[in-house]
């Protein structure tokens, strides 16, 4: 029998300052570890400080890599140059770093994107046959985790966190939140818009598909982000590509429908296409973040033994919406990990 193993050791964190690195880093904190934050301001050190980066992953048990400029924007040429240079930069600062450790750390878990798979309504997308899609946002993905595993480290794992969207208070769930509670809590649909010639060579214009509000939305409640991780940093035969998204995807259709019963909202109006272009261009995001369809499941992740806090929709939005949290519970990292007895 295995038992396992202790978790302790300094853990650096890039991106600390954002929606999943704040949760992962307090809970680091909470359980006793050295943290050391990466960031453009606020943190430990910054990107710029080479030397230190190399210091601070020498010796170090865990390094997560989440920093990049968030694709809640308009894809203008100014903001995806952002996007993908954000993300390749950091990763490939961190990667140098790993390189030049004396004692390299044993676990790189960087951030990736579910988003790297096409747009699929007719069947899952797991680790071993999803089909990578195209357009900006693939391309961005697969440049990512390029960098990622670039070159020879050869006292590292590296695994790609290939990660849904993440439902906590704030982040993404809470414009659909304040779209229920206005009565507009009904799907969103998809339809027929005009792009230019300069969005479709730039692979950012979506492409109308007939969805009626099926699209398939794949989610993970934080929660389970940062006991995902907890779990990978103690299964040392997982690298790679790992989906980090529930096991029970929805269509968007029973989302907005879930919310509805949630807020006390029996009615929501639909969304179609123009209002949610018009809509995108007011706020500044784009149409894709909720009209692709996402079909992601987390076979490796199960195949291994994890257990999911959270593995259905409403009990996970219930928790967030009312301001709890099972991760807040004593123990609730060690209930992600396997019984020794269930180690192979």
């Amino acid at each position: 029998m295995t038992s396992v193993p202790s978790q302790r050791g300094r853990v650096v964190v890039g991106g600390a300052s954002g929606f999943l690195g704040r949760a992962l880093t307090d809970r680091a904190r909470r359980a006793g570890r050295e943290v050391v934050t990466v960031g453009r301001s606020g943190a430990d050190l910054g990107w710029h400080e080479a030397d230190a980066l190399v210091r601070a992953v020498d010796g170090a048990d865990l390094v997560v890599g989440l920093s990049g400029k968030s694709v809640d924007c308009r894809y203008t040429p100014l903001n995806r140059a952002e996007i993908l240079r954000s993300r390749v930069t950091t990763t490939a600062a961190l990667r140098t770093a790993i390189g030049r450790a004396e004692r390299p750390p044993a676990l790189w878990a960087n951030s990736s994107t579910a988003t790297i798979y096409r747009h699929a309504d007719d069947r899952a997308m797991t680790e071993s046959d999803g089909v990578h899609g195209e357009g900006f946002s693939v391309e961005v993905a697969e440049a990512w985790e390029r960098e990622l595993f670039a070159g020879e480290l050869p006292g590292t794992r590296r695994v790609a966190l290939r990660t849904a969207i993440v439902l906590g208070r704030g982040g993404a769930l809470a414009p659909l939140v304040r779209l229920t509670r206005l009565g507009l809590g009904g799907p969103q649909l998809d339809g027929r818009w005009p792009a230019s010639a300069a969005r479709r060579r730039a692979g950012t214009a979506h492409r109308f598909r007939p969805t009626h509000g099926r699209q398939w939305f794949s989610w993970i409640h934080l929660d389970d982000v940062v006991r995902a991780v907890a779990f990978l940093e103690n299964r040392p035969q997982l690298d790679g590509a790992v989906n980090l998204s529930s096991p029970a995807p929805v269509e968007n259709r029973e989302l907005m429908a879930v919310l509805r019963r949630i807020v006390g909202v029996p009615v929501g109006l639909p969304q179609p296409r123009w209002m949610l272009e018009l809509g995108a261009a007011a706020i500044g995001t784009e149409t894709e973040l909720v009209l692709k369809s996402r079909r992601v499941l987390p076979e490796r992740l199960e195949q291994a033994g994890f257990r999911f806090a959270y593995p259905s929709l409403e009990p996970a939005l219930r928790a967030i919406v009312r301001g709890r949290s099972r991760s807040a519970s004593r123990g609730s990292v060690e209930a992600a990990l396997p019984r020794p007895s269930e180690i192979r």
